[in-house]
């Protein structure tokens, strides 16, 4: 088994529909989608958002996992988006970044995938000069973030949902 990390490319995309879809089709998190109009909907979305960011947003990177013995079918993604605030004593440089969908596939869980995507993800913030990573974990991969040095700052994250 050989793993390779790198950057997601326009042919790419229906494999990392099918990855988030782990995520997003099947879930009991607030953010699943409930039946099969919202699976539609929100791929339909993603499609439409992903494809013009892919290669073309300095401040968005979609990472993929492959096995180099079988390129054609993806094992793993995880998206990173930079996001310039305001600087505050948490984040002087104002380049914050936010991990969102780290998914591996089924099959290819524990043998180190999402340890091997969050470390090129973390390079990819530091050459953004982004000063602090946040993100929002499942409970099954709380343990990975917090083996990599993440922290529960005790804040609670709230949404409001239905905005527009």
């Amino acid at each position: 088994m050989t793993i390779t990390i790198r950057t997601a490319r326009g042919q790419d995309v229906p494999e990392l529909i099918r990855l988030r879809a782990l995520l997003l089709d099947d879930g009991s998190s607030s953010y699943a989608a409930a039946n099969e109009e919202a699976r539609r909907a929100w791929r339909e979305a993603y499609r439409e958002w992903l494809v013009p960011r892919l290669g073309a947003d300095d401040d968005f990177v979609s990472l993929v996992a492959e096995d180099t013995e079988n390129a054609t079918t993806l094992v793993g993604t995880v998206t990173g988006v930079v996001d310039h605030r305001p600087p505050g004593p948490d984040c002087l440089t104002g380049q914050a970044g936010w991990v969102q969908s780290l998914v591996v596939d089924p099959a290819w869980r524990r043998r180190g995938v999402s340890t091997l995507l969050m470390d090129r993800l973390l390079e990819w913030f530091t050459s953004r000069r982004v000063s602090k990573v946040v993100l929002q974990a499942t409970p099954a991969a709380e343990p990975l973030y917090r083996r990599l040095g993440f922290v529960d700052t005790g804040e609670p994250t709230l949404h409001l949902l239905g905005v527009s």
